[in-house]
């Protein structure tokens, strides 16, 4: 009986926490801008063949995808007809930088950080939305809606523009439906979310369907530019040996954090990233045990895939470390992986020092509870980055 007693108690302990994490980090909006609405018609249909949650407080939402699917295929097949030969004949002369790393470990920072980088070309959020047609629409559609593009991430407090360098696994979400970012339309069904990690449990056809589309938006992105592309998505620390295989000379740049910070901060942007894309109810239950879980999954995979990279292709940055001295870590990432042009990025970077300092995180309320669960979960990350138990007021 006192058992029970106490799991209540923890329970409501952890609503509180809950509560009063909702009151302080950041909230921002995308504008009514969803992910769903750069896919085609038929990425619409696809989602909607999946059974996503729909709810008519979200009906508005719905009715707007038919709208945005066909405008999305018509200018696809036009720039298809315009730049299509061309971009199958593109060649990609650099092989990509990956930077890896579990959702909120650092990676925007790191990929912001490079973005700077005169020698790499990053994935702006605009042909990140829309990767079926930028190369035809990309300057005219962006000169137009700049002043409507929202002014920071609903997450956090980074900055967004047209040209900020956003995660390509976005657009592989939209072209392949292959993607933990299905999870947005499915809060309810966590299969939705395992089931993009697991490319070896995947059908071959929705694999095939994921690479065709991550090596259109390759070659595209090598069209309009020759430099050596710098691709970040936390989706792609669960697959190193697919993309070693897709880019036998690929560099890749692994971030790490305090994992227990990293719990707290992947819980909130769950909840933001649902409510600003979701068709249906919000949902929010389990998403703490998911976290955990699929931290741990990642972390495991990364340490066996990690042995596969030819040295000298590898190198991990320590978020802490670089938060204090980001021309340092990056110029031992730079020197360990043998990208030229680090002069050129330290000069970029050292006007924004200030800026970067002065940005504001999120805060979190710190929940015992929750303390122990992921130092004891997760204790291998712990150990092997070197992070202590995180302390909390109770001890």
């Amino acid at each position: 009986m006192s058992s029970l007693v106490e799991k209540k108690q923890s329970l409501r302990n952890r609503e509180s926490m809950t509560e009063k994490k909702r009151s302080k980090p950041a909230k921002h909006s995308q504008g009514g801008l969803m992910l769903w609405h750069g896919m085609t018609v038929s990425g619409v249909a696809r989602l909607l063949k999946s059974g996503p949650d729909i709810h008519w407080s979200r009906l508005h939402r719905l009715l707007s995808l038919p709208f945005s699917g066909l405008y999305n295929s018509t200018f696809a097949a036009l720039e298809s007809a315009v730049y299509g030969r061309r971009i199958r004949e593109t060649k990609v002369e650099h092989p990509p930088l990956f930077v890896l790393g579990y959702w909120r470990s650092g990676t925007t920072l790191l990929q912001t950080l490079l973005s700077r980088d005169p020698n790499l070309q990053h994935l702006p959020l605009y042909r990140c939305l829309f990767p079926w047609h930028f190369l035809l629409t990309e300057k005219v559609v962006t000169r137009l809606t700049s002043p409507f593009v929202p002014k920071a991430r609903p997450m956090d407090n980074m900055k967004v523009s047209w040209d900020a360098p956003q995660e390509d696994d976005v657009s592989l979400c939209i072209m392949s439906q292959v993607s933990p970012c299905m999870l947005l339309a499915h809060p309810h069904d966590f299969s939705q979310f395992w089931r993009s990690l697991k490319f070896d449990e995947l059908p071959s056809h929705e694999l095939q369907r994921w690479k065709d589309s991550l090596e259109l938006l390759v070659k595209k992105l090598t069209y309009s530019s020759p430099k050596r592309i710098m691709m970040k998505s936390p989706f792609h620390t669960f697959h190193v040996s697919t993309l070693l295989k897709m880019y036998p000379d690929a560099r890749f740049l692994y971030i790490h954090r305090n994992p227990y910070n990293i719990f707290r901060s992947s819980v909130h942007l769950r909840r933001r990233m649902i409510e600003e894309n979701t068709l249906g109810k919000v949902n929010f239950e389990g998403h703490e045990e998911e976290v955990i879980a699929s931290y741990k999954y990642g972390f495991e995979v990364y340490e066996k895939d990690r042995q596969l990279v030819p040295e000298g292709r590898l190198h991990e940055i320590c978020y802490e470390e670089m938060e204090v001295d980001p021309i340092g870590a990056l110029g031992k990432a730079y020197g360990a992986l043998d990208l030229p042009g680090f002069d050129g990025l330290a000069s970029a970077i050292e006007p924004e020092l200030d800026s970067l300092r002065r940005y504001k995180k999120n805060e979190f309320v710190d929940d015992p509870y929750w303390v122990d669960r992921v130092y004891s979960e997760l204790k291998p990350a712990f150990d092997r980055f070197g992070y202590d138990k995180p302390k909390t007021s109770d001890g």
